[in-house]
């Protein structure tokens, strides 16, 4: 038995308590309070189940167990502790003092399934004319962002929005924590590497930003925006690398800029604040705007452009599209076109230009 299986069995068998809820396709997110406080998500939904471990020894030996498989474990100084199981689920474990009442451990499951557009369209978490719209604008190597709350959706859509890539490009992905499932065949994979038990031999984001423009990139996918990459990711789109997407945690499109020029100080390169917006403006291109609504359903419910930055030094944004009534059912809301022109309509060459149909004629204005 090589490593791999002897770990798969090792957590099959210390995590039979819940092995029900990681095999349910149905089932997100396993979350272990304590060893009789266990929840699920399912369908955006949290529901506490009748799983439980033996006790609370039995629950501790469970979590160290699987932790020692990736070179990890609970102590005093590493209370914190982000991991991932055989079959890709990420794990995180927090463990007293931080932990006020006991251990804790959260499992993001690994979603073997893509979604695609199509299913998302599906759904109901985006509409044709938004399709088609993100489309062409991502065929037309617009730098994009997603932005949105946790498990708001993020992921997904921007693992489905890779699929309008041409083929033939080279893509650089670079994760926290591998979660992203591209289907183009050129893609090169990049993960972050947490310090060993001595504090040595990290690689973070940024690093691995850096090594990334080495690597001959068409594509550059950010898995999620954090700290001082972003200066790094910012001067990247300034400098010819078009078409580069990510995710980012903001509630809305003005607060992502303002988390991205906050993220963009913390990489300590002395910048004047005029200029640091001035390139942000210029570098991105297109934000979408992921939301979670009343009763777990995830909506891509904005689509907004950045425009050159004004006057007076603030960002200035146009709305492609948001939420509006549903002129057949007043009680629902639905993603909705402004109206506006979109930005970048007379920059599309001929190829986007044949995309464009007539549900998004009058955003391309091509007439």
């Amino acid at each position: 038995m090589n490593d791999f299986d002897l770990y798969s069995a090792t957590v099959d068998h210390y995590l039979a308590p819940i092995k029900s809820h990681l095999d349910d396709d149905g089932v997100t997110e396993v979350m272990v309070n304590k060893f009789d406080d266990i929840y699920i998500e399912r369908d955006g939904q949290i529901i506490k189940t009748d799983a439980k471990f033996a006790d609370d020894e039995a629950y501790v030996a469970a979590v160290n167990n699987i932790l020692q498989f990736t070179g990890k474990s609970l102590t005093d100084d590493n209370p914190l502790i982000d991991s991932r199981l055989p079959n890709g689920s990420r794990v995180h474990v927090a463990r007293p003092p931080c932990a006020r009442f006991g251990t804790v451990m959260t499992i993001r499951k690994f979603n073997t399934t893509t979604l695609d557009i199509d299913w998302l369209i599906h759904l109901g978490s985006l509409t044709a004319v938004a399709n088609e719209y993100l489309q062409i604008a991502v065929r037309a190597e617009r730098n994009l962002l997603v932005a949105g709350g946790t498990s708001s959706g993020k992921t997904s859509l921007l693992n489905a929005l890779s699929s309008f890539i041409p083929e033939g490009e080279r893509i650089v992905v670079i994760e926290d924590s591998a979660e992203l499932q591209l289907q183009q065949d050129h893609v090169v994979s990049m993960e972050s590497k947490p310090p060993d038990r001595f504090g040595r031999g990290a690689v973070g984001i940024r690093e691995l930003f850096r090594s990334s423009l080495r690597l001959r990139p068409d594509r550059i996918i950010i898995g999620e925006v954090r700290g001082g990459e972003a200066l790094d990711m910012i001067q990247a789109m300034t400098s010819g690398h078009g078409g580069s997407m990510g995710t980012l945690h903001a509630n809305n499109p003005y607060d992502a800029l303002n988390r991205l020029e906050t993220m963009a100080l913390m990489s300590k390169v002395e910048l004047p604040l005029h200029a640091l917006r001035s390139q942000v403006s210029s570098a991105l291109d297109v934000l979408v705007q992921m939301s979670r609504h009343m009763g777990g359903k995830r909506m891509l419910t904005q689509i907004t452009e950045v425009e050159p930055l004004g006057d007076d030094g603030k960002y200035r944004l146009r709305d492609i599209f948001t939420m509006k009534p549903d002129p057949d059912d007043k009680k629902n809301m639905q993603l909705t076109w402004t109206g506006q022109r979109s930005i970048y309509a007379d920059q599309l060459r001929p190829a986007e230009r044949d995309m464009v149909t007539d549900r998004t004629r009058g955003i391309f204005d091509l007439s």
